[in-house]
């Protein structure tokens, strides 16, 4: 019985986070509506960088993932499709480096909070940079890395596009 009544709030706040998404996204975001016909917990975000910034223009997809756990643990947000920013605190496979996704997740944050601080992070960038993976650093290091090399390696990586 808690499990089925837990299931409903969890529902009851996706559908409320997807109308309001629906009927006032933020600027240059729409819901790709076909991407929730299957599954309420799985949304795909259609992205378009603001005017002005380095990604005016560039068009984007971030997928949603919802758990069980939510609102007390935050979705799992990536980049995904052909278009990955090039972009700091962006990893090549789409990941997103933003604390609010991770440490300071709240269950008073909604989607349109977490989508604002994407178009806020993406509108902030000055230049375009790789963010550089953990495993290539110690892929690249000597036998035993240490922090000079890799701070070395992380300068050699991280080149201007």
């Amino acid at each position: 019985m808690i499990a089925t009544c837990w299931y409903w709030e969890l529902q009851k706040r996706l559908q409320k986070e997807l109308l309001a998404l629906q009927n006032d996204p933020p600027p240059g975001m729409t819901l790709n509506e076909k991407s929730v016909q299957n599954s309420i917990t799985q949304w795909i975000v259609d992205m378009e960088g603001a005017p002005g910034t380095l990604y005016e223009g560039e068009k984007f997809q971030l997928l949603f993932k919802f758990s069980s756990r939510y609102p007390f643990d935050s979705p799992q947000v990536m980049f995904t499709g052909e278009n990955i920013p090039v972009h700091p605190h962006v990893y090549s496979n789409g990941h997103i480096c933003l604390s609010i996704l991770t440490e300071d997740w709240s269950p008073a944050l909604s989607v349109q909070s977490v989508c604002l601080s994407i178009i806020s992070m993406l509108s902030s960038c000055k230049e375009k940079m790789i963010l550089v993976d953990a495993t290539v650093i110690i892929l690249l290091a000597e036998d035993s890395p240490t922090e000079k090399t890799s701070t070395l390696i992380i300068q050699s990586l991280n080149f201007n596009l």
